[in-house]
């Protein structure tokens, strides 16, 4: 009988998602993507001063190795022959970076991540050396000058941290995103490992040109990096190497794409015009604009959003990133202590219903989009002594909705045509109060996958459907249809106007609270 299940099911595709929070791995089904099995396992951060965020890249990749085994375990649990992982995609945080030695495979600091605010006084130099509206920066990456990018925080090893140094001067360092460090570790590190990253994860270092889709030797002098510890970009669906150990050895690694574009594919957002909203760590909303880039005129990102094959076309989006979504519930779990686990926050909010004029700007990070305000800090303002911990967790949960009408709101002004309904995925999305406050305060429909993993999914179908594997077939008609929840406003539009400005005064007051930067030093 078990044979006769493991026979019906036919080819599998794995899928690592490496987020800032968590790692996870995943099976699907190449032919119905329904989800098998998966396994989580937490990361921690390190904040070793006010501002920095660390992670350390053993943990990482061992919480890869940790989330394959698991899964491959409970899939012998269920009868399912592993020996069906065709292929493996790797979804990753993006920016965040890591510099190793590739002699001994060992991390020569911390990963720096995205989140990061170390690198404010590198940038405010580099932006002294580009003039007026000569920013070539911006027209060769699509991104504005931000701590948020990977080049200044390999800018800052470069100039900090003296085993980073040593190792570029010796020929021994190797730069990449944490795609990069897990692909080079996992296809054999020092033994071989491939050093590679693909198209959308190059596209938010700084460093890539996102026109002619090469490393920018302009770009690298302007940011003092040398371009022989890049990796070799590749397209985000092709072979780039076997698995060298563990469970699933000699499996390809055929996918990988930056945990937004990812979850564009996984929603299927093949169209130009189609969007996404992803609400993980920070929330993302991009659309996808088709063969042309797109710059905005209001605060967006212009990004690649995925090249699905070598020889096949390369499509854009418009990206509106926010810096802090699913981190302000592990804020309000580990620094303030008012709710145990992530969970608990919608029974809270629930209890009362309303933040009852409290207003929470998570600005932890400064602003991201549509600001770029480097100088914003975190508020929570319109407190009185009726207000409790039920009003800041339904403000926090406000908050995320606000900063995503922000970002919408400037990608319907760079479009011209607004979006009639929001497609959502991400792990807060399973929050159902947290979903109909986003459809009250967008006042749009909010359109749910039954499937919640489509950041997992996208890099399945990258992996399954790479030339050379071959299982997973992205034709329109081969997709398969999804299940979706609906959200529908329930609020008048009056109300969620008023609501609205009332945040809009309180990001306001938000900004400017950073004058001048503490002084960064250097680090052993």
């Amino acid at each position: 009988m078990a044979d006769a299940k493991k026979a019906v099911l036919g080819p599998l595709v794995g899928a690592v998602d490496q987020g800032t929070s968590s790692t996870r791995f995943l099976v699907f089904n190449s032919k119905t993507a329904e989800l098998l099995s998966h396994h989580q396992v937490e990361i921690k951060q390190e904040f070793p001063r006010e501002g920095w965020v660390e992670q350390d890249p053993k943990e990482i990749l061992q919480s890869v190795y940790e989330c394959i085994e698991k899964t491959c375990e409970k899939l012998g649990q269920l009868n399912i022959d592993i020996s069906n992982i065709k292929a493996i995609g790797v979804s990753n945080q993006r920016e965040t970076t890591v510099v190793w030695d590739k002699l001994t495979g060992e991390p020569l600091y911390n990963a720096v991540v995205w989140l990061d605010l170390r690198t404010q006084s590198t940038v405010e130099n580099l932006s002294k050396r580009i003039r007026g509206n000569n920013n070539f920066v911006k027209s060769k990456t699509g991104l504005p000058l931000s701590t948020y990018f990977s080049a200044v925080k390999l800018r800052w090893l470069l100039d900090n941290v003296t085993r980073v140094q040593k190792a570029v001067e010796e020929n021994r360092a190797l730069f990449g995103t944490i795609d990069s460090w897990l692909i080079w570790s996992l296809t054999g590190g020092i033994n071989g490992g491939v050093h590679c990253t693909d198209v959308t994860n190059a596209s938010r270092t700084m460093l890539f040109n996102i026109h002619s889709l090469e490393w920018d030797k302009e770009l690298c002098e302007f940011f003092g990096i040398p371009m022989e510890i890049l990796p070799n970009v590749r397209s985000s669906s092709e072979i780039y190497g076997l698995m060298k150990a563990g469970a699933l050895e000699g499996v390809p690694i055929s996918g990988c794409l930056g945990d937004q574009s990812a979850a564009l594919v996984g929603q299927m957002c093949f169209q130009d015009g189609q969007a996404k909203n992803t609400y993980g760590t920070g929330c993302f909303l991009l659309c996808n604009t088709g063969h042309k880039c797109v710059f905005s005129e209001h605060g967006l990102l212009t990004t690649v959003a995925y090249k699905l094959g070598r020889d096949k076309p390369v499509y854009y989006a418009l990206e509106g990133s926010v810096a802090i979504a699913g981190a302000v519930i592990r804020w309000l779990r580990d620094n303030l202590g008012i709710i145990k686990s992530s969970e608990e926050i919608e029974k809270l909010a629930k209890e009362v219903g309303t933040s009852y004029g409290c207003y929470f700007v998570p600005a932890f990070s400064g602003l991201y989009a549509p600001y770029w305000e480097p100088s914003a800090r975190g508020i929570i303002c319109g407190l009185t002594q009726f207000t409790n911990k039920c009003h800041i967790a339904f403000a926090a949960l406000e908050a995320v909705c606000f900063q995503t009408r922000e970002i919408l709101d400037a990608m319907n002004r760079d479009c011209g045509i607004p979006l009639s309904h929001l497609q959502v995925d991400g792990g807060m999305t399973s929050n159902k109060i947290l979903m109909q406050l986003q459809a009250d305060i967008l006042y749009i429909p909010v359109v749910k996958p039954s499937m919640p993993e489509t950041t997992a999914l996208g890099a399945a179908m990258a992996a399954g459907a790479a030339e050379g594997v071959g299982v997973w077939s992205l034709e329109p008609e081969d997709l398969s249809a999804v299940t979706m929840e609906r959200f529908e406003p329930q609020i008048n539009a009056e109300e969620s106007e008023i609501r609205y400005s009332t945040w809009k005064k309180a990001v306001m007051k938000s900004i400017g609270w950073v004058t001048t930067q503490s002084p960064e030093s250097g680090i052993p």
